[in-house]
C-alpha cells in the first residue's frame, strides 16, 4: 500500500473531500534538506511564501533558518507581516497604484521591507507614495535571464539601482527567475548557467554604477540545485516544502519527497475505463493537458485525463481495479501552488495519518493584490 493510501486510512471517517492533505514529517524534512543545502553552499535561504500561503509553514522555515520570507504581493506581505514576520522581499516589479502605494509604505514602517522593480517608471511610483522616507524601502533589481517575463536586461541594472538612488530610494541588489528550467530536465542545469551569467552581468553594472550588490538572489525549485555559483547569496525556492508531479518528472525531487496531496472520493462509475471524481479545475487548477493529465493517484498509475469544475476523470491503468463509489483515493497534482490557493485549510497530519490531525489556515489565499 502506498503511503498516502496508508495516511488516508485513519482520515476517512474526519476529512470532508476534496482536501489538500499534508504529511507533516515529509514537510519538515523538506524544510530542513533546504535549509541545510543553503548552509552548505554558504547562501541564505529567503522560501517564496507563494507556495504555501501559511503562516505556521512560514514559521517552520524562519525557526530552521530561514534569514526572511519572498512573498509575491503586497497581499502576502501583509498577512505574514501581521503575524510577525520581520524580513519580507517582494519579488515582483510592483505598480503602486490604488491603495498598493500606501500598504507598501505601512509594510515598510513595520517590517525590513525590500520591493522588485525593472524600470524608471515603477521607481518613481514607489518613491512618490513613500513620501519623505523613501530610504525606507530597499528595492532589488529584476533581471532577465532567459524566461522572457518581467526583468531588465542585466546590463541596465546599474542605471536602475541608480535612479532608485536618485529618487531617495535603498537599492541593495539584484535578482532573477530561471522559469525556463522547468520546460525539461535538461533546462534545468542550463537554465541557472544563465542564471549565473546574467546575475554576474547585473552585479557589474550595478558596480559601474557606484552601487553594491549585497543581495544577488537566485531561484526556484527545479533550478536550485545548480544555483550555487559564487556570485549568488540567496536562494528563493517555494515548491521544495510540498513537491510535486511538475518537480518529480524534471528530477527536481524524489517520490518520497512530495509532502501534499488531494484526497477526492470516487463519486460515479458507470463506464469501465473510468471513474468521476470530486476534484475538478475548482480544487486542482488547469494546469496539465492530455499527454500528462491534470493530476495522478499515488502509486497506482491512474491519471485524471479531464477536469470540469467539480468533476475529474480518472482514466484506469491496466494496472489498477476499478475503485468502487465510496472509494477515497489520494491525488498528486502537477503543480502544487494553485492547488492550495483552492482551499481555506491544510489537514496536516503525520505519516502513518492517525496520530494527530492539525488544520492550518492557508491565511493569504485568494489574496492577489
Amino acid at each position: 500500500m502506498h503511503r498516502f493510501q496508508r495516511a488516508l486510512s485513519g482520515l476517512v471517517d474526519r476529512v470532508d473531500t476534496p482536501a489538500p492533505i499534508v504529511l507533516l514529517d515529509v514537510l519538515q524534512r523538506n524544510i530542513d534538506g533546504m535549509q541545510g543545502f543553503a548552509a552548505e553552499h554558504e547562501l541564505d535561504l529567503r522560501p517564496h511564501v507563494k507556495t504555501h500561503k501559511c503562516v505556521e509553514i512560514g514559521r517552520l522555515q524562519v525557526k530552521a533558518g530561514a534569514v526572511g520570507i519572498t512573498a509575491g504581493n503586497v497581499g502576502e506581505a501583509e498577512v505574514f507581516a501581521r503575524a510577525g514576520f520581520d524580513d519580507i522581499f517582494l519579488a515582483y516589479p510592483v505598480w503602486s497604484s490604488g491603495t498598493k502605494g500606501q500598504r507598501i509604505r505601512r509594510l515598510a514602517g513595520t517590517t525590513r521591507l525590500r520591493v522588485g522593480v525593472d524600470n524608471e517608471a515603477a521607481i518613481d511610483a514607489l518613491a512618490d507614495a513613500m513620501g519623505d522616507e523613501p530610504d525606507r524601502l530597499e528595492v532589488v533589481v529584476e533581471v532577465d535571464c532567459g524566461a522572457r517575463r518581467s526583468g531588465a536586461p542585466p546590463d541596465v541594472a546599474g542605471t536602475l539601482a541608480l535612479a532608485a538612488r536618485k529618487r531617495g530610494l535603498t537599492p541593495i541588489g539584484v535578482y532573477t527567475y530561471p522559469g525556463h528550467g522547468g520546460a525539461s530536465a535538461d533546462a534545468r542545469e542550463r537554465a541557472a548557467h544563465d542564471q549565473h551569467d546574467a546575475l554576474t552581468a547585473a552585479v557589474r553594472s550595478l558596480a559601474g554604477a557606484g552601487v553594491t550588490a549585497e543581495v544577488v538572489s537566485a531561484g526556484s525549485t527545479p533550478t536550485v540545485e545548480f544555483s550555487t555559483s559564487s556570485v549568488i547569496t540567496e536562494i528563493r525556492p517555494g515548491e521544495y516544502v510540498f513537491c510535486d508531479l511538475d518537480n518529480l518528472r524534471l528530477g527536481a525531487c524524489r517520490e518520497e519527497q512530495i509532502a501534499l496531496f488531494v484526497a477526492a472520493t470516487v463519486v460515479s462509475g458507470w463506464f469501465p475505463e473510468q471513474v468521476i471524481l470530486d476534484v475538478g479545475t475548482k480544487a486542482l487548477g488547469r494546469e496539465g493537458n492530455a499527454e500528462r493529465g491534470y493530476g495522478a493517484i499515488a502509486g497506482e498509475g491512474g491519471v485524471l485525463s479531464k477536469l470540469n469544475e467539480y468533476h475529474g476523470y480518472l482514466a484506469l491503468s491496466t494496472r489498477m481495479s476499478k475503485p468502487a463509489v465510496g472509494t477515497v483515493v489520494p491525488i498528486v497534482p502537477n503543480h502544487v501552488c494553485p492547488v492550495v490557493n483552492c482551499f481555506e485549510e491544510l489537514v496536516v497530519i503525520d505519516a502513518e495519518g492517525a496520530a494527530s490531525v492539525q488544520r492550518w489556515p492557508v491565511a493569504a489565499r485568494g489574496l492577489l493584490s
